[in-house]
């Protein structure tokens, strides 16, 4: 049997997840391992059986053997990344965002056209048990019109520090980081609209709080707690064309009593929330149920979903099954993204064509 050979960019943290899901995948040959740090790149290779490192990205997309490449880098390289590979004919699996610009979200999707390779945006939340299970109840028309959506994902303390909370290379702060998760989720789960309006606010009002003590949190492996460029925190109001609105606030840090990651679907014959735990709302016979699916994992479970993810890139790739985080629904996001920046920004509602 001929094995997908595929090339990791990036040992960093969120690389673990995708390094792993292939090892472990029969119809995979992890062929390579990329990282500017040699220590990292070859304990990375060694670590997963990979059969070689590279610290330079154009060696090893200029390597025959290499049939697709999962991009785990910085965000504000990951457009670069993706149009290399790209045009080097390599398919590509985006670690989201897609891009840290609207201008370069577009010349990537230009590129995926041009290459006429496959392009899997990073939406990993789209392949939780959940949301797959909850995906196949909205289109029987088990909720009916999807109206309105509300989610919140606030950590009380929990700027992991180093390029996460610098701008430049994150793009911004829990917007980009987290916020993205539950707003692709919603907008997934929606139906995609298309987004018309965008109003939005960040904040910048308690720093990252690396005073705080007796409380621990996840700290990124170049952690400094004396660089802080992004927001502490961000809410925003989407429309879209279709009528339906979206309600999201995020947080690396606000004076919260705990931490809320809550995710909820409104539609006109019922409704579901998807986390903390999953329930879905119905009426029967004049009397409303709460109704709780039965599955193994009614919360997003992180590897249980990024192993999800990495077969269906694979199925993808072996020309099995089609998209279903595709580059074009990068680029909308990124447009969300970036308007609510710029709402808040400039004090004013964002509108769309």
């Amino acid at each position: 049997m001929t094995k997908l050979k595929v090339a990791v960019i990036g040992a960093g943290s969120i690389s673990d997840a995708h390094l792993t899901s292939y090892a472990e995948h029969p119809e995979v040959e992890l062929y390579a391992v990329v990282d500017m740090n040699a220590e990292r790149a070859s304990a990375a290779a060694a670590k997963h059986g990979a059969k070689t490192f590279f610290t330079d990205y154009r060696d090893m997309l200029a390597d025959p053997e290499v049939d697709a490449v999962s991009i785990c880098t910085w965000n504000n390289t990951h457009g670069a990344l993706s149009i290399a590979a790209l045009e080097a004919g390599k398919h590509v699996l985006c670690e989201k965002p897609l891009c840290t610009s609207v201008e370069e979200a577009l010349r990537v999707e230009e590129a995926v056209r041009r290459s006429g390779k496959l392009l899997q945006v990073g939406f990993v939340r789209r392949y939780g048990t959940n949301a797959q299970v909850l995906r196949r109840f909205i289109d029987a028309g088990e909720l009916g019109e999807i109206y309105y959506a509300k989610a919140s994902y606030l950590r009380r303390l929990g700027n992991p520090g180093g390029w996460f909370a610098d701008k430049e290379r994150a793009g911004g702060g829990p917007l980009f980081d987290i916020g993205i998760h539950v707003i692709d989720l919603c907008w997934y789960l929606m139906g995609r609209p298309k987004v018309k309006s965008v109003s939005g606010n960040t904040y910048t009002k308690l720093g990252n709080r690396s005073h705080i003590q007796n409380l621990s949190f996840y700290k990124a492996a170049d952690y400094d707690a004396s660089k802080n460029t992004v927001e502490d925190m961000a809410n925003a109001l989407i429309r879209f064309e279709n009528g339906a609105s979206l309600m999201v606030d995020v947080s690396f840090t606000l004076h919260a009593k705990k931490n809320e990651f809550a995710l909820k679907i409104f539609g006109d014959q019922g409704g579901a929330e998807i986390e903390p735990e999953f329930c879905i709302v119905s009426e029967k016979h004049d009397t409303i149920l709460n109704i709780t699916p039965q599955i193994d994992h009614p919360s997003f479970e992180f590897m249980d979903g990024f192993r999800n993810e990495i077969d269906y890139f694979v199925n993808v790739c072996l020309g099995r099954k089609e998209l279903i985080s595709p580059v074009e629904d990068g680029v909308e996001l990124t447009k969300i993204l970036c308007a609510i920046y710029e709402s808040s920004e400039k004090g004013i509602e964002i509108h769309f064509n």
